[in-house]
């Protein structure tokens, strides 16, 4: 009941309401005119056809014929009377049944429901708002972002500049406030001086814009944006921005240093301090077809496995677990240990890195990067792309359907080592991943993903890697926003730092069954200022100790819900 009230409040403050007001009244008091006039001029006509009726009748009559409703139980004997019927009726029509319901709609009810809309969408955020994350666009990446802010108990805010943006944004069920992107009005109503970070995912030109308009209003605020191209990087710095990504080339980047040849032995892909994580594929390694008890990488190398990638599902490994050709290793450890790692199992001299090719499936940004990341380790590649244009001149790009046999046969599918699939739209990214896969059951499918919920899909279809995207652009911003707390590394995988339980000290790690009973990994101790990688699991607990762990977003909940 409080709603209707302050909706109607809010209706009245609306600039064009008192002119619609008037512009109503105005249509009603010229509809009232008419049925009096109609009025009188019924009983003038019944009372030349003899009969007599009191005032209240002749609006009944009038009114009862204007909206063609037409009882019957009054009516003229003469022509005169029955010509008065028909031109009240038709007046009737059109002021009753076109005039009115349209005068309504678009003077009352059309800017109801539109004072109604904006007033479940804030144009402000309350004073004293603080550490918040800005967002100015809803996109793949960002609604990952979200997901993550929300998980962590970051305060978030989505700007639209459209008010039907907004009411689709906040429907959806994200916090969003209404304003013009462009106006610096709009980040001083979002406490963008208190803000922890604005995020900046629009196309090149609008966050230049963004950028500059924020950078007028705070100095301090942290931007984050995004780069289509690289020539905007220093357009977008000189503007503001604290921190420029190009995502997409990131991404393609991140695919071909994925393939056999480039990354057999360990590939980083998070920091923490002193800390390493690094993935290594089992494929066509020594490793694939052992368990953990009969390659001993402890004991080899120092480093510890906290987990592996099969075909997209994170696993929590035990001393019997197989190593299969589709896993990817989670490796945790030192600069040094890591190393050791690359020297007992890195096989790349066994392919000949020049000899069999790297097929790329679409030539576009991700397509292209992933290209130069191959020709940075001296790796032959064919692109296939279908735009002319994307080839034109280049002697590694072939013009034509991936989806066709004769065109990848072309391209070298039966000799290659590895395919790596880049296309923007995941629907084509999956049927590819299928038809390579049945046209060659051993090669090695590396594939994008622009929705994170089609990860799983291609993961299903036969990739075996799969890199999201949202995932990847989120990651980044998360380890920007968080450094010292959290290091998200993968697909939900993250590494933090937590202080000894009093319910775990002076156990010692296997007494204290942490990765039995919360499924996260120790990776290493802080004690006394100095990191130990890989620890015993007979090493003692101490009170002052600092624990380095490593878990699925799920592992991670339920660690902090035990400890």
């Amino acid at each position: 009941m409080k709603y209707i009230p302050s909706l109607l409040v809010y209706f009245m403050q609306e600039r064009t309401t008192k002119r619609n007001i008037i512009l109503l009244s105005k249509f009603f008091l010229t509809l009232a005119i008419i049925v009096g006039i109609f009025s009188v001029i019924f009983h003038v006509i019944m009372l030349y056809e003899g009969r007599d009726y009191s005032w209240i009748t002749g609006i009944y009559w009038t009114l009862t014929v204007m909206s063609t409703l037409g009882f019957g139980d009054i009516t003229f004997s003469t022509d005169l009377g029955l010509i008065f019927s028909l031109i009240v009726l038709l007046s009737g029509i059109l002021l009753l049944l076109i005039m009115l319901p349209f005068s309504f709609i678009r003077f009352f009810y059309a800017p109801w429901l539109s004072a109604q809309a904006k007033a479940r969408t804030p144009h402000e955020l309350p004073e004293g708002t603080t550490e918040h994350i800005i967002i100015t666009n809803i996109d793949p990446l960002t609604i990952n972002l979200i997901g993550k802010l929300e998980l962590y108990g970051f305060k978030y805010a989505v700007v639209a500049g459209e008010m039907q943006q907004a009411i689709e944004y906040f429907d959806r069920g994200y916090k969003v406030i209404h304003g013009d992107l462009g106006d610096p009005k709009t980040y001083e109503r979002m406490q963008v001086g208190n803000a922890a970070m604005v995020v900046v995912t629009n196309d090149d030109m609008m966050n230049t814009n963004i950028s500059f308009t924020v950078r007028g209003v705070c100095q301090h605020v942290p931007i984050v944006t995004n780069a289509d191209n690289d020539h905007s990087i220093d357009i977008l710095e000189f503007a503001g921005s604290t921190h420029v990504f190009p995502f997409m080339k990131m991404l393609g980047t991140s695919l071909g240093r994925r393939t056999l040849g480039v990354s057999m032995g360990t590939n980083i892909i998070g920091r923490f301090d002193q800390l390493l994580i690094a993935e290594a594929p089992a494929m066509r390694t020594p490793l694939e077809g052992k368990t953990l008890a009969e390659v001993k990488l402890r004991e080899m190398t120092g480093v510890t496995v906290v987990g592996g990638w099969e075909r997209g599902v994170f696993g929590i490994p035990h001393a019997d677990t197989t190593i299969t050709s589709s896993m990817v290793l989670v490796l945790a450890g030192s600069e040094e240990q890591l190393k050791k790692y690359d020297d007992y199992y890195c096989i790349d001299c066994e392919f000949g890195k020049p000899k069999a090719s790297v097929l790329i499936l679409g030539g576009g940004r991700v397509g292209h990067a992933a290209a130069e990341a191959l020709e940075e380790h001296d790796i032959a590649y064919k692109v296939v792309d279908k735009s002319t244009v994307v080839v034109k001149g280049k002697d590694s790009y072939i013009h034509g359907n991936a989806a066709e046999r004769g065109v990848l046969e072309q391209a070298g599918i039966s000799e290659a080592r590895s395919v790596i699939i880049t296309t923007h739209n995941d629907a084509v990214n999956i049927y590819l991943t299928i038809y390579c896969r049945q046209l060659r059951p051993d090669i090695q499918i590396i594939s994008r993903a622009t929705q994170e919920r089609n990860v799983s899909k291609l993961h299903r279809a036969g990739a075996d890697l799969v890199m999201s995207y949202a995932s990847m652009g989120a990651n980044v911003i998360m380890n920007l926003l968080n450094p010292n707390g959290v290091l998200t590394i993968a697909e939900e995988l993250s590494v933090f730092r937590v202080p000894i339980h009093p319910s775990i000290t002076g156990k010692t790690l296997q007494q204290s069954m942490i990765r039995e009973k919360t499924e996260c990994s120790v990776i290493a101790i802080n004690r006394d200022g100095i990191p130990i990688f890989s620890p015993d699991p007979q090493m003692e607990l101490l009170e002052e100790d600092e624990l380095i762990i490593v878990g699925t977003g799920h592992a991670e909940k339920s660690f902090k819900e035990l400890y």
